[in-house]
């Protein structure tokens, strides 16, 4: 498992070839085995498969090729839908209409998640994980037939690997490790741990083609600008409040 690591890679291109059911009831298992909050699991996996599906979520995952092309894509919701259901069933009131549980799901989610992706490469599969999933949950809750109480956190394309890709680079450790307490950082230690990313040649292609100065620039003007984060922050919003997390 540590192979798989260190050697993580990002597969959005993949062999026309179906997961044997052993494979991903082993990735489906390495992800319920992962830890969560109390033990109480308050999460599901969709696993979707048939071209059909696919086609439909494609949209919500902004027509990515990988998300029909891939043999498999596995999408993880915070669910308390079912633990709710239990609770009511066994004389007790549930009291998790509110953000604190839904973001503990979301990050139950996440830890699984991140369980049946080692698991995967470990088979020797390659996985891309689909950020999308909170920018548009309310068409994939709509295309996935999600209930009230379930909530998109992220989604993975999964299948054997039909490209090889670079790895992709990494900040420094100091960039994101503090001993002892949390240490700021001042304009030289900023300049020193983006100095080996900025050098790049394709990230100094991305700043050239985005009629940029800098790649600071390309990530807060283009790819993640402030109007796009505040829009699927609404939509976000008004998904958790539909889905009965901000009663």
């Amino acid at each position: 498992m540590i192979k798989e690591i260190f050697e993580h890679r990002s597969i959005r291109k993949y062999e026309n070839k179906e997961i044997p059911v052993e494979v991903m009831n082993s990735i489906l298992e390495a992800a319920a085995r992962a830890s969560n909050t109390g033990n109480m699991q308050v999460y599901s996996i969709v696993v979707t498969t048939d071209e059909e599906t696919k086609e439909a979520l494609a949209p919500a995952h902004f027509n990515q090729p990988m998300v029909k092309q891939a043999p498999a894509v596995l999408t993880f919701c915070a669910d308390f839908n079912r633990f709710n259901k239990w609770c009511r069933q066994r004389k007790a009131e549930p009291g998790y209409d509110n953000f604190l549980s839904f973001l503990t799901a979301a990050i139950d989610a996440i830890i699984a998640a991140q369980n049946a992706c080692l698991e995967a490469e470990a088979q020797g599969l390659g996985i891309c994980y689909l950020g999308t999933a909170i920018y548009n949950p309310d068409k994939i809750i709509e295309t996935l037939n999600l209930p009230k109480g379930v909530v998109p956190v992220t989604a993975v394309t999964m299948g054997y690997p039909s490209e090889t890709p670079e790895l992709t680079d990494r900040l420094p450790l100091s960039a994101i490790v503090h001993y002892g307490k949390y240490h700021d950082f001042d304009e030289a230690a900023i300049d020193e741990i983006y100095a080996d990313k900025e050098a790049r040649e394709d990230n100094k292609q991305f700043v050239e083609e985005n009629n940029k100065e800098t790649l600071a620039q390309v990530f807060a003007d283009v790819r993640y600008p402030k109007a796009n984060n505040e829009h699927f922050s609404k939509v976000l919003f008004d998904v958790l409040k539909k889905q009965g997390f901000l009663d």
